[in-house]
């Protein structure tokens, strides 16, 4: 693969990426904990992501492949939502924490 066609894909992947993120904040749903924490748990390691671009502490690759971790969690939480009218069991939510566990750890070892 060439140099351009590497850029090019990086340029596809930042970009999802990006509008990934704008799908994943979301806001408290009323009387729905277990999404709420999941939620939360997004929205926060995206803030972390981009305050590690902003400070210099993670690359534009790095971010970008964080953030689509976090679209894949995003994907799967929705998915696990519409089989339960908008809500997620207690073992749904244990392996979206899981998930987001191993993509935190992931994020503070790029960021030190």
């Amino acid at each position: 693969m060439n140099a351009k066609s590497k850029l090019i894909i990086v340029g596809l992947v930042i970009g999802a990426a990006m509008a990934s993120g704008s799908v994943l904040a979301q806001t408290d749903v009323p009387g729905h904990p277990r999404v709420n924490e999941v939620n939360n748990r997004l929205e926060n390691q995206q803030d972390r992501i981009q305050n590690g671009l902003k400070n210099g502490t993670m690359t534009q690759a790095q971010a970008a492949r964080d953030e689509a971790h976090d679209a894949n969690i995003a994907r799967r939480e929705s998915v696990d939502e519409a089989k339960h009218n908008g809500h997620l069991t207690k073992q749904e939510q244990r392996n979206l924490n899981r998930a987001e566990n191993h993509n935190s750890k992931r994020i503070y070892k790029q960021k030190h």
